[in-house]
């Protein structure tokens, strides 16, 4: 096959590689420059949507309405779209090979692609109970969610096995949104999850102790310090039951799991730098060689705010990520300069009636503030993360779009907190002054 050739390839098919090709439409990039190469079916499209709105019987979220970039109120970019900007959307292509010395890009089919500048968009992939050696955990009706295809077979499932047991194996945000997901479809559901609450890695005891209340008064039942070890299976091949480390068995027509999951950069291995299990990059998303850059989940960068090294899996991050690769790319060709990335870890969800927001660095002493009674009606509250004497954390449930945007203004000013008193009895008014 003849190699196809481009000043500028994106791989990857997810959140960052479609906010990057607008980025590109911005700054002014030429019909045939750019190609987007995805092992995904579908344009890139708002990934969130998948674990929210997309799993409801009413009001459910479909193609084309979730393309990128409606999820930051901007325009949706239809598969027209890269047509008319003379982007070439290469779909259904996966690449299994990627020689960044030769510039080159190999995918399952044999094509070959040849690039000037190379931006890594890949994303991340579901960590899987069948990686550990869990039994029975290739049964069918073991679902993940990644992509639209997953969805979309967790959806027929979910219609299948109406009113249906259901098991969700993790209890971070796929555990907690798909929980909620599953229980609208008037599913009998049962979360289970090792740690001592839930989305341990940013909730603390208090916070969780709310979410954990308020999923029970919805009849969800949650089963903690322990694992499933094994699933039964029928004469169908179809899961059964869920076996726990405790001994306990649970019934289940459905199992979700969310266990976590890992950056996509198997491809690039001793090709680059990298570092915290990502790909290293500057504070313009480039890596240590001059024509490669790495955004959203497998990037390895600076945190201007921490004086670190992070990488940061979240759809807001992927975004802004993106953005600030393509507008350094452009800089560096016209000779000018753009600030450094000074990002603000953001993170949110969204299940039931609740909303909750995070921003800064979940680290130090904490302070709850609010009513986090799970049978409360108001819902608000929320908790403030104090490190050597400064606020470097904030937490809102349920707040106004006022009410996030002063929590994220004192995550960013980290003013000084006196007294943690103080500052639980203050609450939110203690943001609203910054």
């Amino acid at each position: 096959m003849p190699e196809k050739s481009f000043k500028y390839v994106i791989l990857g098919g997810g959140v960052a590689a479609g906010y990057a090709a607008r980025e590109f439409a911005k700054q002014g990039v030429k019909p045939g420059e750019l190609a987007l190469i995805s092992k995904e079916a579908v344009a890139p499209y708002e990934r969130p949507a998948l674990s929210k709105a997309y799993l409801f019987p009413e009001g459910t979220a479909r193609l084309p309405g979730f393309h990128v970039c409606v999820g930051s109120g901007g325009e949706r970019l239809l598969p027209e779209w890269y047509t008319e900007k003379g982007i070439s959307l290469i779909l259904s292509t996966e690449i299994v090979k990627a020689d960044l010395p030769s510039k080159t890009l190999t995918s399952a089919a044999g094509e070959s692609f040849a690039y000037e500048i190379l931006i890594i968009a890949t994303g991340s992939t579901v960590i899987r109970l069948s990686d550990f050696g869990v039994q029975g955990a290739d049964a069918k009706n073991i679902f993940y969610l990644r992509e639209i295809d997953d969805a979309d077979k967790l959806v027929e499932a979910i219609k299948a096995k109406k009113n249906g047991k259901a098991v969700v194996v993790g209890g971070g945000y796929i555990g907690l949104e798909l929980s909620a997901a599953l229980k609208v479809n008037n599913y009998d559901v049962s979360m289970v999850y090792p740690e001592p609450w839930c989305m341990p890695r940013l909730f603390t005891a208090g916070i969780a102790a709310f979410y954990e209340g308020y999923y029970a008064n919805k009849g969800i039942k949650i089963i903690k310090g322990t694992v499933a070890v094994g699933f039964g299976t029928n004469e169908k091949g179809e899961v059964k039951d869920v076996k726990l480390k405790d001994g306990r068995v649970l019934e289940a027509d459905i199992v979700v799991v969310g266990v976590g999951g890992k950056p996509l950069t198997t491809l690039f291995k001793g090709q680059v730098e990298e570092e915290k299990g990502g790909i290293k990059t500057d504070a313009f998303f480039k890596t240590n060689l001059p024509d490669v850059y790495a955004v959203g989940d497998v990037a390895t960068f600076p945190m201007k705010l921490y004086n670190e090294m992070r990488r940061v899996e979240h759809v807001d991050h992927a975004r802004k990520s993106a953005e600030q690769a393509v507008k350094a790319i452009f800089a560096s060709e016209q000779g000018k300069a753009i600030d450094e990335y000074d990002y603000l870890p953001y993170f949110y969800s969204r299940a039931f009636d609740l909303s909750w927001q995070f921003y800064g660095d979940n680290v130090g002493e904490t302070v709850l503030f609010g009513d986090n009674d799970p049978s409360s009606s108001s819902h608000k509250f929320g908790s403030y993360w104090i490190k050597d004497g400064k606020v470097v954390g904030a937490f809102l449930e349920s707040g106004t779009p006022d009410e996030n945007k002063a929590i994220a203004k004192v995550a960013r000013a980290q003013p000084p907190a006196n007294s943690l008193d103080e500052l639980a009895k203050e609450g939110l008014s203690f943001a609203s002054k910054i």
